[in-house]
């Protein structure tokens, strides 16, 4: 999810948190397990640190390690000991009970999500994404944001009002996984060129009526479409390029990067008197008849780097990117 939502999140948390006596009935515990439940929201995404070492490394990286088995060990005990230190005589099983259950809660989320993370590291580094709620999911931040009101307000009491807030949540997210397994599994009936082989990835959007679809064809080429209020129609069609150029590219640190972060990348070769310009794109990000989540590499006629660029950018500002790296 993005930070606003693990924010409001983390505050959602530190209010459901009062379920429990012991926080209840301190303000010094509750403010403790507030604090930690905020930064526990936030604490996997600190890896955005990372981008400070640049795009490829933060690419390679962002929801990876941060984001495993042991992190999830890991960020609690530093966020536990942080607030053992700030505050004496807590009782350090439950803040740090709450505070694991904000980080598990962060990396549970994002799951969900298209980015996808690596969860389950150390025992395998393969990116998992379900593909079924947006990175920014207006429901889950709206809700949150009245019954935060709520509780700020002292309309009703946290005991209350969050319980409620996470079991529609809860039933929320059923109701997303159901309808994205239906839709999904339905998509080749619904698609006139549909062959043996092809497979279909269904992308939600920040619209709950609107989905993006993408079809990988056994040939390798992929096809883009937009399933909205049940009516489905293709956008385009994106042939990935085979070139030597393609091979070359493969080799360089950005466009490395972003090949093993990326298992929907299609490359495009352009060709000019001083070389080659390999153009890599994750077709899964369609915005605007633009793909603006690229890895690219320009290269001299014997396949040596001259620049390069990967991250997020639109046509208009990727040649300024190119000559600023």
């Amino acid at each position: 999810m993005d930070t606003g939502t693990h924010l409001v999140i983390g505050l959602g948390l530190a209010g459901l948190a009062h379920v429990d006596p012991v926080v209840a009935a301190d303000s010094t515990v509750a403010t403790a397990v507030l604090i930690g439940t905020v930064l526990g929201s936030q604490a996997p995404d600190f890896d955005g640190l990372l981008r400070l070492k640049g795009n490829a490394v933060y690419i390679k990286n962002h929801r990876g390690a941060s984001h495993s088995l042991p992190a999830l060990l890991l960020w609690t005990l530093l966020i536990t000991g942080g607030l053992a230190l700030a505050f004496s005589g807590l009782p350090l099983l439950h803040v740090g009970l709450w505070v694991f259950g904000a980080v598990c809660f962060h990396v549970f989320t994002d799951l969900f999500n298209t980015y996808g993370t690596q969860a389950f590291r150390p025992f395998t580094e393969k990116w998992i994404s379900w593909n079924i709620i947006h990175i920014f999911d207006p429901f889950i931040f709206i809700t949150h944001l009245v019954a935060i009101f709520l509780w700020v307000t002292r309309a009703l009491e946290p005991q209350w009002i969050f319980p409620v807030l996470y079991l529609f949540l809860a039933l929320y997210y059923i109701w997303r996984t159901i309808t994205h397994y239906r839709l999904e599994k339905g998509l080749p009936h619904r698609d006139s060129y549909y062959e043996q082989g092809d497979r279909y990835f269904l992308i939600p959007t920040v619209n709950l009526s609107v989905w993006n679809v993408v079809k990988r064809k056994r040939d390798g080429s992929y096809s883009l479409g937009e399933l909205k209020n049940d009516e489905f129609r293709w956008l385009d069609r994106v042939v990935c390029d085979e070139h030597p150029a393609v091979e070359a590219s493969k080799s360089h640190p950005s466009v490395a990067s972003f090949l093993y972060f990326s298992s929907f990348a299609c490359a495009e070769v352009r060709h000019y008197e001083w070389g080659y310009e390999v153009r890599w794109a994750d077709v899964r990000y369609r915005h605007r008849k633009q793909y603006p989540f690229v890895a690219v590499l320009r290269m001299n006629i014997k396949y040596e780097p001259i620049e390069s660029y990967v991250g997020w950018v639109s046509e208009a500002r990727l040649e300024k990117k190119l000559r600023m790296s």
